[in-house]
C-alpha cells in the first residue's frame, strides 16, 4: 500500500520534481538521498516519529517549522539553535526571539532513534530539514525533496541570533534587504516563506504594540481590520506574555493558502504580514491566492525551503555530527 509521502509525491507536477532534483538540490554539496547508503531508513524513521507526534501534538507543527527557519538564518542551516547555552555564554535558543520555540523534545526523541539505527551518521541540521518538512506534509501540505548532508555547527550565541531573525514589526523592505538578501534569497521567497505562517499561533507578546500602543502614543495600528482589532484585545490584554493567538485564523492546524486571504482582509498578527500589501509583486501574489486551488503556492514553497535548507550548510568534513542535538561531542 502507498504512504502518505508515496502519495504525495504522485501528485506533484513533473516539473516542480524535476527542479526540486536538479541543481537546487546540489548545491553547496547536499543532496536528495545522501543517506540512501549510509541510513536509507532515515527519513522513513523521521516520518514515523513525526507522525507520532503530530497525532498527540497537532500545535507542534508550527514551532518545528519555525525552528528550521531560526536555524538557518543565524550561520546558516547548522543545527545550532538546537544547543544549549549556560548563564555565562547563553546560546541561540535563550535570545528573545527564541524563547518562544517549542519541540526540542521531539528533536531529541528523533535523534534518538536514528541513533539507535545509524549510529553518528544522521546530523541533528538535516533532523530539523527533514522535521519542517514532514510537520507541513502532515498538516495537509505540500512534499518537497529534502536534499541533505549538512554536518552540525559547534558554535551557539544568543546575540546572534538576535541580530540574525527579523523582528514581526519589521516592514517588507527591511526584511527583505536586511535578512533575506543577505542570505540569498529574493522577495519571493519573503512572500512564500511568509506563507508558512498559516500553521501555529503567536504570544500576544509578539503583537501587543501593534494593538496597543503603535506609535508610542497609546494608539492601535489603523491596517488593522477594526473588527479583528477588537477580537484581538480581547484576547490580548496589554503586557500579556502568555496567551496564545492562531496566526491564521480558523485554520491554524492546517497548512493552506488561507493566510494570504487573511493579509488581504487585514486579518493577520505581525507588521511583517501586513507590509506585503505594500509591495506590488507580493499583492499579486496575494490576490491569485483568492481563487482556485492553492497549487502555486505549494510548489513555490517547496522550492523556497529547499533555497533557505542551503543557506551557509557545513558539509565535508566541517563541522561534526552530533551524538546528542542538545551539546556539541567532545
Amino acid at each position: 500500500m502507498a504512504s502518505h509521502l508515496d502519495l504525495f509525491k504522485l501528485l506533484l507536477p513533473l516539473s516542480l520534481l524535476l527542479l526540486l532534483s536538479s541543481s537546487l538540490t546540489d548545491a553547496e554539496g547536499l543532496k536528495v538521498g545522501f543517506y540512501s547508503n549510509s541510513c536509507p531508513k532515515a527519513e522513513a524513521i523521521v516520518y514515523k516519529e513525526m507522525k507520532r507526534v503530530m497525532k498527540l501534538a497537532p500545535s507542534l507543527a508550527g514551532p518545528l517549522l519555525r525552528m528550521h527557519f531560526h536555524d538557518c538564518f543565524v550561520n546558516g542551516c547548522d543545527g545550532s539553535v538546537l544547543l544549549n547555552g549556560t548563564t555565562r555564554s547563553p546560546a541561540e535558543r535563550d535570545a528573545i526571539p527564541n524563547i518562544s520555540l517549542r519541540g526540542f523534545g521531539t528533536i531529541d526523541g528523533i535523534k534518538e532513534k536514528l541513533e539507535k539505527a545509524c549510529p553518528g551518521i544522521v546530523s541533528c541540521a538535516d533532523i530539523l530539514a527533514l522535521v519542517a518538512r514532514d510537520a507541513v506534509v502532515l498538516t495537509n501540505g505540500p512534499y518537497w525533496e529534502v536534499p541533505t548532508g549538512r554536518r552540525d555547527g559547534r558554535r551557539s550565541v544568543a546575540l546572534e541570533a538576535l541580530r540574525n531573525l527579523p523582528p514581526p514589526f519589521f516592514n517588507f523592505s527591511q526584511i527583505l534587504n536586511g535578512f533575506f538578501v543577505p542570505k540569498g534569497l529574493n522577495a519571493k521567497d519573503v512572500i512564500v516563506l511568509s506563507g508558512g505562517h498559516t500553521i501555529g499561533t503567536s504570544h500576544c507578546s509578539s503583537f501587543n504594540d501593534r494593538i496597543y500602543n503603535f506609535t508610542g502614543k497609546g494608539d492601535s495600528d489603523p491596517s488593522l481590520d477594526k473588527f479583528y482589532l477588537q477580537k484581538l484585545k480581547d484576547k490580548c490584554k496589554p503586557k500579556d506574555a502568555t496567551t496564545l493567538v492562531e496566526m491564521d485564523p480558523g485554520s491554524f492546524k492546517t497548512f493552506d493558502a488561507s493566510y494570504y486571504k487573511n493579509v488581504l482582509k487585514r486579518r493577520v498578527l505581525f507588521t511583517s504580514d501586513q507590509s506585503l500589501l505594500e509591495y506590488s509583486e507580493a499583492k499579486a501574489y496575494l490576490q491569485r491566492q483568492i481563487n482556485g486551488s492553492p497549487l502555486e503556492f505549494f510548489n513555490d514553497f517547496g522550492v523556497s525551503m529547499v533555497k533557505m535548507g542551503n543557506i551557509e550548510v557545513l558539509t565535508g568534513s566541517k563541522g561534526e555530527i552530533r551524538k546528542k542535538c542538545a551539546v556539541v561531542n567532545y
